[in-house]
């Protein structure tokens, strides 16, 4: 079984692992990343969902590489054939123009960003990715995991990695687990937390985020694309998630996140919505392409990303249950995918009255598959870290702070390294043993990442890089998107980097007043890092 040794291993190579890469190696040390998947990038890639950014991201981006990923991602646009000259010259030029980002672009085009951002690195041999391997298990000594060992997908070949410093970017926490780290999932008590939205009684853990299995198509209305019938689409067709959701699962009425009153909003509102025309429906909302960009016959439809709440499958967790009922769910939600693609195909109520838009056709091959959906399921929460700090809702929330009689605006850590702003999103949850429960999509204040919540209770080489920090079911509802992950994911490999080239421990910088305050500087200075928000901003509900 071969073996390889590195300075800084990380395990995952998601939004979180490939910027703990780039903070790694800006410190100059070796590393090696992995990747269970053919893509690295994660949420943005090979799950397929576009970046969820706050307001202000144009003009205070959270770190020096996250903006240089977004001008890559736009130069690669502003330089194909056909682009129209006012779309070449707008410095903020959003590829798709959907309605969830400044950024919505395709899959492909945000991989060959992170390739470009990686390959100098490659290039000299100071960072080594490999691709489609699994962690399969982790030799721990003491406090400290001293190796992981990876399978390859593709012919079962088994490899060691031997490193002082670890990252887990993992999308579910998995080396957590595999290393015996102390963690916890789903639902914490409210009597654990004091949480004002935890739940009453013992904790949940399998009381889950809804994952989801995206896909992307365009649209042609005078063509039939209809896809086969999947197998379970009975079972879809009539799924009722519960009392909460007004009908079937599979229809254009479903529930308002924020009053959670019913809703409807039809893929289409307009006659020309699939080719650059107006918004407000499904079609425009996570849109990574559009021909209003481009002259006049360069493309003939708009490319949308389908990542809506019909799709979310909200029947069975992930973590915490056995491998066969685990693979099962995943089975489900792919089948819940497909079942929603051939109803809107075949059953959807059209605008002119008929039924079903057989001219969608499934866009895969932007999605690097062969299936019609998206490489991997995008997965909204994750095994979290027992940490020296955690982050709850308290913190952070609108409500939860005015019923603490806390001061307006979010809680200030001292040991700020990075800031983040989204709304406490938890889209439909498994539930705690009686079926799936309803959104909770509460206000917040832009936030900061204390550093706390990276440092593990116990273990004193490994970091978290991603979803896992120290965060609960109600607090990773703001921290896990994708300018947040990078954040989390960039301190993490930094940390590591400066560990292995000081000889200072991560639990001593956090905890030794000049040697944090040095990183923080190293933040700042080396990495453009934002620590704070201003004043104003920190105190603007979203």
């Amino acid at each position: 079984m071969p073996e390889l040794q590195t300075d800084v291993l990380i395990v995952g190579g998601g939004v979180g692992g490939v910027a703990g890469a780039l903070g790694a190696l800006s410190q100059g040390v070796r590393v090696i990343l992995t990747e269970e998947s053919p893509w690295l990038g994660g949420q943005l890639t090979n799950q397929a969902v576009p970046p969820d950014e706050h307001p202000w991201i144009e003009t205070q981006t959270p770190t020096r590489s996250y903006g240089w990923f977004r001008t890559l991602v736009r130069q690669r646009y502003q330089r194909r054939p056909g682009i129209t000259d006012a779309a070449r010259q707008n410095p903020v030029l959003n590829p798709g123009s959907g309605g969830v980002s400044k950024l919505c672009a395709e899959p492909r085009e945000y991989l060959a960003a992170l390739e470009e951002m990686l390959a100098p690195y490659q290039a000299g041999g100071q960072l080594v990715v490999l691709t489609e391997v699994d962690p399969t298990s982790a030799e721990t000594e003491g406090d400290r995991i001293t190796s992981v060992t990876f399978t390859d997908r593709s012919g079962g070949d088994r490899t060691t990695i031997t490193a002082p410093y670890v990252l887990d970017a993992t999308e579910e926490g998995q080396l957590l687990e595999l290393a015996g780290v102390e963690h916890v999932m789903g639902a914490e008590s409210r009597e654990d937390t004091g949480e004002l939205h935890a739940i009453d009684g013992p904790a949940q853990p399998l009381n889950q985020q809804s994952f989801t299995w995206c896909f992307a198509v365009d649209y042609f209305p005078e063509e039939d694309h209809t896809i086969e019938r999947p197998a379970d689409y009975d079972r879809w067709r009539d799924y009722v998630p519960g009392d909460f959701w007004p009908g079937k699962l599979l229809a254009f009425r479903d529930v308002h996140p924020i009053s959670r009153e019913a809703r409807d909003r039809a893929i289409f509102h307009h006659d020309d919505s699939w080719l650059g025309g107006g918004g407000g429906d499904f079609w425009h909302y996570r849109r990574i392409m559009t021909v209003k960009h481009y002259q006049p016959g360069t493309y003939a439809s708009d490319v949308t990303l389908v990542n809506w709440p019909q799709i979310d499958y909200m029947a069975g967790p992930l973590q915490g249950v056995s491998d066969a009922e685990r693979q099962a769910n995943l089975d489900a939600s792919r089948q819940l995918s497909l079942s929603f693609l051939y109803w809107m195909q075949t059953e959807a109520p059209r605008r002119d009255g008929g039924t079903g838009y057989a001219g969608l056709r499934p866009r895969g091959d932007l999605l690097g598959s062969t299936d019609d959906l998206a490489l991997r399921p995008y997965i909204r929460e994750s095994r979290r870290i027992k940490a020296e700090f955690t982050v709850l809702e308290q913190h952070v929330g609108v409500e939860a702070r005015k019923a603490a009689g806390l001061d307006e605006g979010s809680a200030l850590f001292d040991d700020t390294v990075g800031v983040g702003s989204y709304r406490i999103d938890l889209h439909p949850r498994t539930g705690g043993g009686d079926g799936p429960e309803n959104y909770i999509d509460i206000a917040n204040y832009p936030f900061q990442l204390p550093l706390g919540s990276l440092i593990p209770e116990r273990v004193e080489n490994l970091l978290p890089a991603g979803k896992n920090i120290g965060s609960t079911h109600i607090t990773n509802g703001c921290y896990r998107l994708h300018p947040v992950e990078w954040v989390i994911g960039e301190v993490a490999g930094a940390l590591a980097g400066r560990s292995v080239k000081t000889g200072t421990t991560p639990r001593a910088v956090r905890n030794t007043p000049g040697l944090l305050e040095d990183f923080q500087q190293l933040l700042t200075t080396q990495l453009g890092f934002q620590l704070a928000w201003p004043e104003a901003t920190r105190r603007t509900p979203r």
